[in-house]
């Protein structure tokens, strides 16, 4: 069975110890960061976001702990910093809880939440989400998944944001090293109603839906060949190592992330030392 209520990629999670810090980062590497946002109470946590077309890129750091933030307190507190888990686009997500849960899952809301937002004209109004979680211990290859359904999509994709010097337009690839890429894969596909490809290298696709971006699970010596001359220093023995955004113009995105990059025949690549422990590539469309 495909499932009804969610749709591909929406948004990776990347879990940073300093969220300011981390959005400084990722500004002088050419990305358009939005205004702190603080979650609800119970989330106990705050974000920037960096929007794309169809999807985004969220830092996200604990600002007070609860007993909702308890699972990322344990990534950071094992692995630093990274992406700690991706979201898909929900449909609606009492509906989607209702039917992972009918595949055997216990699904873990769904959750509303909202954080207040400050409009480019300078009102204040706010981004609203009902989530669900598949269970925490359910982790192929070390990543959690959810699924994030936008009540307010228009507080959320603003068009200035968009527009980044790096001219990163959507999300192409979320990578994932694993020792066992076709098991984890495999995991996962069942997860989501999916299925799997086993790429000419070794890598192995999860198509994640419509046109959104694919999982790739790989061995940390397969990323190693397929990154040339790029330190992976901090990428994690398993779990989300790199985010591979498809970019507008290469040249731009190139100058853009500057010293901290190099080019390639394949495009332009950012290691993950200077990205929060995740390894950045931007490719032609």
């Amino acid at each position: 069975m495909k499932l009804k209520n969610i749709v591909g990629i929406d948004h990776a999670v990347i879990a940073v110890q300093d969220l300011d810090a981390a959005a400084e980062g990722w500004k002088k590497l050419g990305f358009t960061i939005s205004p702190r946002g603080t979650h609800s109470a119970k989330m106990g946590s705050g974000n920037y976001t960096i929007m794309l077309g169809p999807d985004y890129v969220e830092l996200l750091g604990v600002i007070a702990e609860t007993e909702h933030n308890a699972p990322m307190r344990a990534f950071i507190a094992k692995n630093g910093q990274g992406i700690e888990r991706v979201a898909f686009t929900a449909i609606d997500s009492a509906a989607g809880a209702e039917e992972i849960r009918a595949m055997g899952y216990a699904a873990v809301g769904p959750t509303d939440f909202e954080r207040p937002v400050t409009m480019p004209d300078g009102s204040e109004s706010a981004a609203k989400f009902r989530v669900f979680h598949w269970p925490v211990n359910e982790a192929p290859g070390g990543i959690r998944i959810f699924a994030c359904q936008h009540k307010t999509r228009e507080t959320v994709w603003i068009p200035e944001l968009q527009k980044h010097a790096n001219t990163a337009q959507r999300l192409k690839r979320v990578i994932i090293v694993t020792p066992e890429p076709e098991a984890d894969a495999k995991h996962l596909a069942k997860m989501i109603a999916g299925d799997t490809r086993t790429e000419s290298d070794g890598a192995v696709t999860v198509p994640s839906g419509s046109d959104r971006a694919d999982f790739v699970f790989v061995t940390k010596e397969l990323l190693a060949r397929q990154s040339p001359g790029v330190s992976l220093e901090g990428t994690p023995a398993r779990g989300g190592a790199a985010l591979v955004f498809v970019a507008g113009d290469l040249d731009a995105a190139e100058k853009a992330v500057g010293a901290a990059g190099s080019r390639s025949e394949a495009g332009v690549v950012v290691p993950p030392a200077a990205a929060n422990g995740v390894l950045l590539a931007f490719v032609a469309g």
